[in-house]
């Protein structure tokens, strides 16, 4: 494998992973890479072939205990070549030590199990136009009106480690918006909706209850064009599912979330859409 190295990826790359993960059909988000930078500066990783790109992944550190595989795709005209594997092995070793998770695509869901991951849940993409309804009073307010330590707390009931650098630039990047149910002054809902390459992506959708969930869908709808949006559904949260299902969104993809250890403890009643299939 003569010519082959593997680097840190460059704000060129990113941009570069983006268009490839738009060729897998992913629907990746516009901007999401100025997020995913502040997240780890070091975890995305490019393997070059005599210099020019073949291969990427992401290896995402979060606090002392926790981290996350995404992006993990080779071109097709290296694939079966061994490319892949070294990144991963790259990846999977700067993540050593760690409970490792990641949402893996059916077709490669029996290569990571033999590395060892294990499946917690299934995430199902529901896409469509919500239909209006009652929003049952629900109190919807733009998430920057509120201290940030508020939406950092509240995120932290669904995901294992604090992420407040991430969290930050995800909710405050231009060109998304990002809404919050408070009830007495706590936070009972939290969600983001920012464009995709085809439907607007919706993530994450955190709420106390299903009807508050409708609320945040419909009022993240209305800031997407044609009011079309994706939103990617744990199937851990029963009552998840039945919500999307009922406005009337359909399931158009699938991943599975994986473990090398024991799932997180995490707050999956609440969980209506997971944040980000990259970085979890």
């Amino acid at each position: 494998m003569t010519g082959f190295e593997i680097t840190g990826a460059s704000a060129c790359d990113m941009e570069l992973i983006r268009s490839w993960a738009e060729e897998e059909g992913w629907n990746p988000g516009v901007g999401d890479r100025h997020a995913f930078a502040v997240a780890d500066p070091g975890g995305f990783l490019v393997g070059r072939l005599d210099g020019e790109p073949v291969a990427c992944i992401s290896a995402v550190r979060y606090g002392a205990g926790f981290g996350f595989i995404g992006f993990y795709i080779a071109r097709p005209a290296v694939r079966g070549q061994g490319y892949g594997i070294r990144l991963w092995n790259a990846g999977m070793e700067r993540l050593d030590g760690r409970l490792v998770g990641l949402d893996g695509v059916v077709e490669q869901q029996g290569n990571y199990r033999k590395s060892g991951f294990r499946r917690a849940w299934n995430n199902v993409r529901y896409e469509g136009v919500p239909a209006a309804g009652d929003d049952h009073g629900v109190r919807v307010v733009d998430a920057a009106s509120l201290p940030f330590a508020a939406l950092a707390s509240y995120d932290r009931l669904f995901f294992p480690e604090a992420r407040d650098s991430f969290l930050a630039a995800w909710t405050g990047l231009p060109g998304r918006t990002a809404l919050a149910a408070v009830r007495d002054g706590r936070v009972e809902g939290l969600g983001v909706v920012r464009p995709g390459s085809d439907s607007a992506r919706i993530g994450p959708l955190y709420a106390a209850g299903p009807h508050i969930a409708a609320g945040l869908l419909r009022g993240l709808a209305r800031h997407a064009p044609g009011g079309q949006v994706a939103v990617d559904v744990p199937d851990a949260n029963p009552a998840a599912a039945g919500l999307v299902a009922g406005l009337g969104l359909v399931p158009t993809f699938e991943t599975a979330r994986m473990y090398t250890g024991p799932a997180p403890e995490l707050d999956l009643s609440g969980m209506y859409g997971v944040t980000s299939l990259e970085l979890g």
